[in-house]
Formats: C-alpha cells, structure tokens, sequence
C-alpha cells in the first residue's frame, strides 16, 4: 500500500516494566481476587495480562507521570500535515499475541518499533492515522505482540488526503442471546486510576480537553474499556488463563463518561482457527449506545458454548 507517510518508521523506543506495573494494571482493569496469578507478585503462575503491551507506547521507560501531548508531537510523519495532538482519540486498536511476556522486562532491552500503514483524510470530521507497533527483544528481534491502531484526529481533515478503504467488520449474532455477559460501573475515579499505568492524556483526568473536542468534559479512556472487556473475556470464556487469549480487537464506537455501567455481551461463534475459537463481542452504555463495537477475539475457551452462527 502506497500514499502519504504510508511505511515510514518512527525511532525505536525502548520500554520497561516492572511487577508492579503488572499488579497495578491487572488491578486497574477489573481483575478480583480469584485471580491471584494477576494480582499477587509470589503467586508461582504470576503473570503480565495479556494485553498489557499497549501500555509500553505510553509509558516508554518512564515511572513518573508523562507530558501526553508532547510526546505525542515528538515526531512528526512525513508527506502529511502535523496533526494537534490534544485532539486525538482511539478509533481501533487490534492485539496480535505471539509470546507471553516475562514477569517484568529486567535483565532483557525491549522496544516497540513503530511504523506507518496509512494517512487517511475523512474530511471534516477529521484524520485518521493506522500504525503497526512491535514489541521486540532488542538482542534477538523475538516478536511478543504486535498492536494496529487506528487514531482519529479530530476535526483536522479536508487536507487532500486519500480516503480510507473499507474496512472488515465482524457483527454479532442477532438470532440468539450471548454466550456470556459481564456489568462494570465505573466512577469518576476510574480512569483517574487507569492513567497511573502511563497513559496520561489530560482528556481523561480534566474537563478541558473534552470541553474543546465536544465531550462536554471527561470522558473515561477507551483503552480501560477495551482492556476491561478483554479481561472479561478471559474471566468468564477462558478460565482466567492468560495463554488462552490469542488475539483481540475493538472498535471505538462512542464516548464512556464517569458513572456510566457498561454492559458487554458476547458469543462464541464456533468458528475456528486451528485450537482457537472466534468470539464476537460488543459493550454498551446501559440504557444508551454502543460503545465498543467490531469486537472479536481468537481464544481457547474453557466454558460451554450455547450455540454457533
């Protein structure tokens, strides 16, 4: 594929963790007392969740708060306009896993490597920019996980960019109930929390931010509902096992705001890759829209299938 920024490649960064990073995002994200490999460091199967990773393009080295908008205008793409950072939001992110990761990064150099896929202009509404990112061992280049993201810059179209081809969608089944379906009320402290874990952007921390984009004020991280809603999956279809989640995607349908109870419901399909199951899932806003959608994830579930598309 070819246009504007299309395979240019952002400087390696190297990334860093700690056991307590993985305490405190297993902690952040919904993860109970049932599950001690998550939630305590001397549990003898203590593990990283899998889709932590995507933390690492926030967080970097750091154990300190970040400057969000200026790391993110740290490099600019090339071929396209430069893009205001404090209007940005998630659009879609997908999460490829190939290795499980070490309890804590310490005694190995990681780095996410980061390319462009494409520079999309969908006019007034806005840009939106499709990046793959690799986690890698430095000394070896081992591929841990790799992450596509789609970010959508706000209202910061109509610069005679290309459009942006179809996209693929995976609808859930609207013959019969789902398989399963999980609750979370969240607070105005809950992504107060979430953002420890490195993402800082001041969207989800001061009103401001929201204020300019149209929020109206804070709106809660789509990253904690999608890690929220993955870590539900594996809760309830995958016993908890973190080597059962394969693969993991979503789509970024519409605003959470503090004190809203999402509601996700979802189906095993049956459909299978070689040992793992397609699971197609969605989150709503109880009593309002959708606000995860295209969700779909590769598993071994462990739980009863009540029927198949």
């Amino acid at each position: 594929m070819s246009g504007p920024g299309v395979g240019f490649e952002y400087p390696a960064k190297e990334v860093s963790w700690t056991k307590r990073d993985a305490l405190l995002f297993a902690n952040s994200i919904g993860a109970t007392a049932n599950e001690l490999h998550f939630l305590y460091e001397l549990d003898p199967n203590f593990a990283v969740f899998p889709t932590y990773p995507l933390i690492l393009t926030f967080k970097g080295t750091s154990q300190d708060v970040i400057d969000f908008y200026a790391a993110e205008k740290a490099v600019a793409i090339p071929g396209v306009p430069e893009f205001d950072a404090t209007r940005v939001v998630d659009g879609q992110r997908l999460l490829q896993s190939f290795k499980p990761l070490p309890p804590s990064s310490a005694g190995k150099k990681f780095e996410i490597r980061t390319k462009v896929l494409g520079v999309y202009d969908k006019g007034r509404p806005g840009t939106v920019v499709d990046t793959q990112t690799d986690l890698v061992e430095a000394s070896t280049n081992e591929l841990y996980t790799r992450v596509i993201t789609s970010s959508f810059y706000v209202a910061q179209g109509n610069w005679g960019g290309p459009k942006s081809p179809a996209t693929v969608n995976f609808p859930t089944p609207k013959d019969r109930n789902p398989d399963v379906v999980f609750e979370n009320q969240t607070t105005p402290e809950t992504s107060l929390l979430y953002r420890l874990n490195g993402d800082y952007n001041p969207l989800h921390a001061h009103p401001a931010p929201g204020k300019k984009m149209g929020f109206g004020g804070v709106i809660i991280h789509g990253l904690y509902s999608w890690n929220w809603a993955a870590h539900g999956l594996l809760e309830h279809l995958g016993g908890s096992d973190p080597a059962n989640l394969k693969e993991y995607q979503a789509r970024f349908a519409s605003p959470v705001r503090p004190g809203d109870k999402l509601v996700a419901s979802a189906w095993r399909t049956g459909q299978t890759q070689g040992e793992w199951e397609e699971v197609r899932f969605e989150v709503k806003i109880e009593g309002g829209k959708v606000c995860l959608s295209n969700g779909r994830a590769l598993m071994k579930c462990v739980a009863p299938a009540k029927g198949k598309l």
